[in-house]
């Protein structure tokens, strides 16, 4: 979105200065432009104050589900806040493999609320210790976000074998 609209702000002083340069030689044509941006980066700054910056301030950014039996599907919700001063708007949010799944907001995030990350892990065929990420793609700079969850899976012949010398 700030591409978009740098480059239409770059096109648009471009035809001013151009206007601005013929008007200068026709006769009794004064130059009204005065207020134009000196250069790209007056015009860049321009863009960045007027529409300001979203940032996450998340609870937590790892959750570690600890020892789970093969097979579960462990969630969690991360939390966050707006703290930046233009709405957040997350764009795709994206697990590491396919058991990793999230669930996030569709909807801008205005300055100071709140929204959830749910994501879950699917233990199946996965024993062992197992370190997954979410990289959140957004309207922040960086535009990455990565949030991380860890488990220690416990293999379902294992957990047998532990449930066969309890009884």
């Amino acid at each position: 979105m700030r591409k978009v609209v740098f480059g239409l702000l770059v096109a648009g002083s471009v035809v001013f200065t151009a206007c601005d340069n013929a008007a200068s030689k026709i006769e009794g044509v004064e130059e009204t432009n005065s207020d134009a941006p000196a250069s790209a980066n007056d015009i860049v700054n321009d863009v960045n104050a007027a529409s300001g910056t979203a940032t996450f301030q998340f609870e937590e950014e790892r959750h570690d589900f600890g020892d789970i039996a093969e097979g579960t599907v462990a969630k969690h919700t991360f939390k966050f806040t707006n703290t930046g001063d233009s709405p957040l708007i997350i764009y795709n949010a994206q697990g590491s493999c396919g058991c990793t799944v999230p669930e996030w907001p569709r909807e801008a995030i205005a300055p100071g609320a709140t929204g959830e990350i749910k994501v879950s892990f699917n233990s199946a065929g996965r024993p062992g210790v197992n370190n997954k990420q979410v990289t959140l793609t957004a309207n922040t700079v960086p535009n990455k976000r990565i949030i991380n969850i860890t488990s220690n899976v416990i293999a379902k012949a294992a957990t047998s074998e532990v449930n066969a010398e309890v009884k």
